[in-house]
């Protein structure tokens, strides 16, 4: 029962990205744990306008030209000390290829999860649902 209970508490799963302008879902997200650090992929494109062959062509790094469905947008972030908070990422937001100091909060017993991405003292935060 504990262990249950405590895992819906981590970033760690399956994601739905609503836009936080538009309130539009737009893809999901599987967040993997892998020695302590988090990663994670878009699983699966929602938005209208998505294409299955759509590639990131604003990533900067290696990413460029790889294609959406797949592409690694989380990196890095690990739980800070005694809190339900992980830090220390960055998140890549493949529309305009910039990447994010990231802080990922689950919020509502893990139901939803609230992903800011920020450079210096500006971000924005977005409230991800949990599909499973």
């Amino acid at each position: 029962m504990w262990g249950g209970a405590w895992a819906q508490a981590t970033p760690v799963g399956l994601w739905r990205s609503v836009d936080d302008k538009t309130g539009e879902a737009r893809a999901e997200i599987r967040i993997t744990e892998s020695a302590g650090a988090l990663s994670g992929r878009i699983e699966k494109r929602l938005s209208k306008d998505a294409r299955p062959g759509d590639v990131c062509t604003e990533c900067k790094d290696e990413r460029k030209g790889q294609p959406l469905a797949g592409l690694e947008i989380i990196r890095g972030a690990r739980q800070a000390e005694g809190r339900e908070v992980w830090e220390g990422g960055k998140i890549l937001d493949p529309e305009n290829g910039r990447e994010y100091t990231l802080r990922l909060t689950p919020v509502e017993g893990g139901k939803r999860l609230e992903v800011r991405g920020s450079i210096g003292p500006f971000g924005r935060t977005q409230t991800w649902v949990r599909v499973q």
